[in-house]
């Protein structure tokens, strides 16, 4: 929705922003029963961490947060996800995008990505998320090692991802200040 106040050039930024956010949800649904698969309690999906670190360079934090809760409840809704869905895609995403954000490179949305997917996430879901929403009790440490590898995974894949775009003229991100 178009405001009134919103000028022509914040229209078309928008727009942009808006449509790269529904092509990554759909990259994320669409190849989420194919990379989906559980370890212990976790259905882990390094396609969602290979989209979170595309929606923090190109995006920003809080879309790409708003991107990793779409395909977590889409996921979840298509039956290949569970509730450790949200905090494993939504913390790496925010971390992902506020560290681009600070630094401007696209190594360090891919750090922000691991250390919020592979570090908190699983300290949120194990309690939080699993005691409370699930009413399951989940040892942190069972859900380290599958987190950690899945962003790990998906990070990596991310980074070569923005790298091709840029290369092939698709998409356009600063990744050095000043240059």
């Amino acid at each position: 929705m178009k405001s009134k106040n919103m000028s022509p050039a914040a229209a078309s930024r928008m727009t942009r922003k808006t449509a790269y956010a529904v092509v990554l949800v759909a990259i994320g649904v669409a190849l989420a029963p194919y990379t989906s698969f559980p370890i212990g309690i976790a259905k882990v999906n390094p396609t969602q961490h290979f989209v979170n670190v595309l929606a923090a360079v190109i995006l920003g934090p809080w879309w790409a947060v708003l991107t990793a809760g779409v395909i977590a409840v889409l996921r979840n809704a298509m039956g290949v996800g569970t509730l450790l869905a949200f905090p494993g895609g939504m913390i790496g995403a925010l971390l992902a995008g506020l560290a681009y954000r600070l630094l401007r490179r696209g190594w360090a949305a891919a750090v922000g990505e691991i250390i919020g997917t592979g570090g908190i996430a699983p300290a949120v879901s194990a309690l939080f998320v699993a005691p409370m929403l699930m009413g399951e009790a989940i040892p942190l440490l069972a859900l380290v090692p599958s987190f950690a590898a899945s962003s790990i995974a998906g990070a990596l894949l991310g980074l070569l991802a923005l790298r091709l775009l840029k290369r092939a003229d698709i998409v356009a991100y600063e990744d050095r200040p000043g240059k």
